[in-house]
């Protein structure tokens, strides 16, 4: 009877968060599936679908504007630059939590400094050097430029976890013959598993809903990733395709949320296991 009171207690209490969380996506949905008639009739109510669910916003959406096209070129430059951006950080993060050298706690410093920096403030230093490598209108601007505000970000979350994982295996690693990437490898590495693959998480979702370089590096229709996309040939003008842009908008959702969904229970169950295996 207690444990279920508690039971009781718990989803009580975390259902109005749940419902937060949910609202955007079942409001997305909603206005998705609505007719333009209901849609625009403001005395209809907007949470229900009385005229009949369609298909018609998701039909114009992929076969009369560039969406597949978009989460194609969404999908590379996100993989692309979250996988550098991961390999990077985690030198760095290896640097800064385990070699010992002179000014290592101003650049720890300077690396959260940076992560602090609004990208607002970056893309016009990177314009120039996208335009001077000719990168500018290719998918290239954004894989080089998106590690500038993701590196710091995974070095800063990696360094205090790589941190938690005891010397010793490393050093005994070392003694063993190994080499200091060799070690990082075979040893730090399945270790800081869970830690990786959260900041593969966020990483990738950083790049996935990134707005402001996709749309100042990219003008061509088909260079663009889904997020410019969606936003830059659905509103033209003072004319909004609302059915359209919610469906765009949830189908992009649902790549990060099935990531989640995938790896964030491994994430949870190896977190505090990582480093005392073995």
């Amino acid at each position: 009877m207690v444990s279920g009171r508690r039971a009781a207690l718990t989803y009580a209490l975390s259902a109005p968060f749940v419902v937060f969380a949910l609202f955007p996506f079942a409001w997305m949905l909603v206005t998705s599936i609505k007719k333009n008639s209901e849609l625009y009739d403001l005395a209809q109510n907007p949470f229900l679908v009385r005229a009949g669910p369609t298909w018609d916003h998701y039909r114009f959406l992929f076969q009369h504007t560039a969406f597949p096209l978009w989460l194609r070129n969404s999908a590379i430059v996100a993989i692309a630059s979250t996988a550098a951006s991961v390999v990077l950080a985690s030198l760095a993060a290896h640097a800064l939590a385990r070699l010992r050298f002179r000014y290592a706690e101003g650049v720890s410093t300077f690396v959260f400094i940076v992560y602090l920096m609004p990208t607002t403030l970056l893309f016009l230093p990177l314009a120039r050097v996208v335009s001077a490598l000719h990168l500018s209108n290719t998918l290239w601007s954004l894989i080089v430029t998106y590690p500038a505000f993701m590196v710091p970000f995974i070095t800063w979350m990696l360094a205090a976890y790589l941190s938690s994982i005891p010397r010793d295996l490393e050093e005994s690693a070392l003694v063993d013959g190994c080499t200091r990437l060799g070690a990082l490898w075979r040893v730090v590495v399945p270790l800081a598993r869970p830690g990786l693959i959260t900041a593969t998480l966020f990483a990738f979702t950083l790049a996935w809903s990134e707005f402001i370089y996709a749309l100042t590096f990219i003008s061509t229709t088909s260079v663009k990733t889904v997020t410019a996309g969606v936003v830059v040939d659905l509103i033209r003008g003072d004319v909004f395709y609302w059915g359209s842009l919610m469906g765009g908008a949830l189908v992009a959702s649902l790549p990060v949320v099935l990531l989640f969904s995938l790896f964030l229970d491994y994430y949870v169950a190896g977190l505090t296991a990582g480093a005392v295996k073995g």
